[in-house]
């Protein structure tokens, strides 16, 4: 059996993880459903949430609609940053039994720019309307699997989107105070 030099044994467990979630997708209903999540996670769901909280809610959903708006721009920055400067490939071009479920959006792996901006948007959202974890929970916790399902992003792309969506919201949360954590 091969070694694989020191560098590369992050990445070997990561496409054993990746391999295991991806055969998932075998199945037609698994990978149907994890399908639209990802692509509801593209933008979709997110749209309609902002458009929802101005509709329902006037000028207070539209601050916080802006709220979002604007962290969510900062996270594709941040995103196409990392992106461009990690380079690293997707796990279907770095490991042949990997299957692509559905066609990524751009070349790169790391971090999961969908699993950033589902948790950057979910904080965010939450903080002004708590109500909304009961759905925000569940859809972003499928959105981060769904992309390994997938086999667009190794485990640990996701495990770092999901740090730096975190870290990305609380100090969006800082910068603007009016967003309520636990209103009861």
């Amino acid at each position: 059996m091969r070694r694989l030099p020191p560098r590369d044994l992050t990445q070997g467990r990561d496409s054993g993880w990746c391999l295991r979630a991806n055969r998932w997708g075998e199945w037609n209903g698994v990978r149907r459903f994890f399908a639209s999540i990802s692509r509801l996670g593209d933008g979709v769901f997110w749209y309609v949430l902002m458009a929802a909280m101005v509709i329902v809610d006037g000028f207070t959903g539209l601050a916080a609609s802006a709220h979002l708006a604007a962290t969510g721009a900062i996270a594709l920055i941040l995103y196409k940053i990392l992106k461009r400067w990690t380079r690293r490939p997707r796990p279907f071009a770095s490991d042949v039994r990997i299957r692509p479920w559905v066609a990524p959006l751009d070349e790169f792996s790391f971090p999961s720019g969908h699993t950033l901006h589902a948790v950057a948007f979910s904080i965010v959202a939450i903080a002004h309307y708590p109500m909304l974890a009961a759905v925000l929970v569940p859809f972003t916790a499928c959105v981060a699997v769904s992309r390994v399902v997938l086999g667009l992003h190794y485990p640990s792309d996701v495990l770092a989107a999901i740090g730096i969506g975190s870290t990305l919201a609380a100090t969006s949360l800082w910068l603007v105070p009016s967003a309520e954590w636990f209103v009861v």
